[in-house]
C-alpha cells in the first residue's frame, strides 16, 4: 500500500470506536465491515492525507482511491469517494470504468449516492463533445444494467436536481 494508503487507513482506524461501529452496521445494513469513524473524521482524514501528500496527481489520486477501495471496510470505501469528490475537476472520462466497478461494489447508497451525485454527473457536465457523447452512452448502458447500484447512479448521476 501506498504512504498515503497507510496514512488515510491508519488515521481511520485511530478514529474508529466500536460503538459507532456497530450503529452504523445496524443503521446502514450490508456486508461491509465498519471501523466505526465518524463521516468527519473520514473528511478530516481526507484533507489531512491532502496536506500530507500534496504532489498527488490524477494517477496518484485514482490509484489511492482503487487502494482505499480495495478492501470492503466502509470507511475506507467512503474515503476513496471524498478523495474523488474533493479532485472531480482532475477526472477523465476514462476514469467512469474505475468508477463503474466501484459503484457496482458499493453495496450501499451511502456509498452509490455521492459517487453519483458529487463526482460522476460534474465529472460528465464539464466534458466537451465528443468525449461528453461517449460519457453518456456509458451513462445509458448504466440505466440498463441488472445491478442496482448502476442503474441508481445512472438515474442520479442525470437528473438535474
Amino acid at each position: 500500500m501506498s504512504a498515503a494508503g497507510e496514512f488515510v487507513d491508519a488515521t481511520l482506524q485511530r478514529e474508529s470506536s466500536w460503538e459507532r461501529a456497530e450503529a452504523d452496521r445496524s443503521r446502514l445494513g450490508g456486508t461491509l465491515a465498519f471501523y466505526g469513524a465518524s463521516v468527519g473524521a473520514v473528511r478530516g482524514t481526507v484533507r489531512d492525507a491532502g496536506r500530507r501528500y500534496p504532489a498527488l496527481d490524477h494517477d496518484d489520486i485514482t490509484a489511492l482511491s482503487s487502494e482505499l477501495w480495495a478492501l470492503p471496510v466502509f470507511e475506507r470505501r467512503l474515503a476513496a469517494v471524498v478523495l474523488l469528490q474533493t479532485h472531480v475537476r482532475m477526472l477523465r472520462a476514462s476514469d467512469l470504468t474505475r468508477i463503474e466497478g466501484f459503484l457496482r461494489q458499493a453495496q450501499l447508497s451511502a456509498l452509490v449516492d455521492p459517487l453519483a451525485i458529487d463526482v460522476v454527473r460534474p465529472l460528465v457536465t464539464a466534458l466537451t463533445e465528443p468525449t461528453r457523447g461517449r460519457a453518456d452512452v456509458v451513462l445509458d448502458r448504466w440505466a440498463q444494467d441488472p445491478s442496482d447500484g448502476l442503474r441508481r447512479a445512472a438515474r442520479l448521476a442525470s437528473s438535474t436536481g
